[in-house]
């Protein structure tokens, strides 16, 4: 007895077997071979039929001490070797500076020019592309970090070693040049600054001149005045005297003229001459009082007067009348003042301003041969490339070979999977009917 009961058939499982795939594969070996190949053709066409592009590069590092000391010796400009790098740095990153390079430079640059663009556009492109900077890491201080390095593409037919090391030097150039235009600047107006400084000194010299003869004018005239005024006091005090003088001889003539004293005589000879007396009798008086003036006698007195009232002036009697004429004289001409009015050259008076005039010289006799200058060094010239650095044809070809193998053998993949579900797909509906 026989049962027409059948199982269905089991459904495939989700779980891959990796073995029956690897062999699926292997079945399908030339499609993988076919699209593995195919890649490669495309791989080696493109490897060996792109245009090559080319790589040069160029390391620039701080110059020597010595190299920038006649600058920094100057004491007007500072430049220590790292900041002369970071300088021509960015002298090289600088678009201006590559715009002018360009446009100086147009010849080595044929190949960067289309049809319909501008010199501007052309350069842009360039700019934009070819040239790359490494400037160094400011957060780093030691040495070996100071560095710049720049790096140029460019495709074959293109002279990019000529480009990058003109540039390089255009770059240091063009900072030279910048250098020599402050330092000038510089020079200029500290030259400006010491001559304003000496005219301040003149001015102030001027004025002191100036204050200093006002001054010895004013003292010379106050000194005049004094003396004149002592002169004018001293005449009269002497005329008065001498108008006294008169009256008191007019007053001891009257008394002598009434005791009739003719000659000079003593109170004790007027009255030995009443007595009468011996003719061979000496006498001798001590007396310490003054003589009356009348004692004198008439004449006398009348010849004093006279002659005091003739007298014209009185300055012949006072000793202090002629000083004080000689000292008038010697101030009609103050020689200090002739003399400081009578300089030539004044510059040489002027007080503190040696050392300006000492670096005003320095400054005027300072001579920096800019040309000689040496701002970085040239670490690392460009140098003709031995190979192009794109297309890399063992990459281009690795990447082929891998490309092409894996989607061949994606492909074997998806083909073995995509049988294997119809295949159940058929069996299930066959169990049906």
């Amino acid at each position: 007895m026989s049962s027409s009961f059948r199982a269905p058939p089991v459904p495939p499982s989700d779980e891959v077997d990796f073995v029956a795939l690897f062999d699926a594969v292997w079945q399908q070996k030339k499609l993988v071979a076919l699209f593995t190949f195919g890649a490669l053709v495309i791989a080696g066409a493109y490897a060996f039929l792109a245009k090559p592009e080319y790589q040069v590069s160029s390391v620039l590092r701080p110059a020597a001490i010595n190299e920038l000391d006649s600058l920094n010796r100057s004491e007007i400009y500072k430049l220590p070797p790292r900041e002369a790098l970071i300088k021509v740095g960015s002298s090289l990153e600088s678009y201006d500076t590559r715009l002018a390079f360009f446009r100086a430079n147009q010849k080595l640059f044929k190949e960067f020019e289309r049809p319909g663009r501008t010199l501007e556009q052309s350069f842009e492109e360039f700019n934009r592309n070819s040239i790359s900077l490494s400037l160094p890491d400011p957060k780093k201080s030691d040495a070996l970090s100071s560095y710049i390095r720049i790096e140029m593409n460019y495709p074959a037919g293109v002279d990019g070693v000529s480009i990058l090391n003109g540039f390089v030097e255009y770059a240091i150039s063009n900072e030279k040049e910048q250098v020599a235009a402050d330092l000038e600047v510089i020079v200029k107006n500290r030259l400006n600054e010491l001559a304003e400084k000496l005219n301040a000194a003149r001015a102030g010299y001027d004025n002191d001149k100036s204050a200093r003869i006002a001054s010895l004018q004013e003292a010379s005239n106050l000194r005049k005045a004094q003396l004149r005024d002592e002169l004018n006091a001293l005449r009269a005090q002497l005329k008065m005297e001498r108008v006294s003088r008169v009256a008191q001889l007019s007053e001891a003539i009257g008394i002598a003229k009434s005791l009739g004293i003719k000659k000079p005589t003593t109170p004790s000879s007027l009255g030995e001459a009443d007595r009468g007396g011996a003719a061979n009798m000496m006498r001798t008086e001590v007396n310490n009082q003054q003589i009356p003036l009348y004692f004198m006698g008439t004449d006398a007195l009348e010849a004093e007067r006279g002659a005091l009232q003739q007298r014209k002036s009185d300055d012949f009697t006072a000793r202090r009348i002629g000083e004080i004429a000689k000292e008038l004289q010697l101030l009609e001409k103050n020689r200090e003042v002739e003399v400081l009015n009578s300089r030539q050259n004044e510059d040489i008076f002027l007080a503190g301003v040696q050392p300006l005039r000492a670096e005003a010289v320095r400054l005027r006799n300072l001579n920096i041969d800019i040309s000689r200058l040496k701002l970085v060094t040239i670490d690392k010239q460009a140098l003709e490339p031995l190979s192009p650095v794109k297309p890399n044809r063992k990459l281009v070809l690795i990447i082929g070979l891998v490309l092409g193998l894996g989607l061949g053998v994606g492909i074997a993949m998806v083909r073995y999977v995509i049988g294997r579900r119809q295949t159940a797909v058929t069996q299930l509906s066959r169990v049906d009917h």
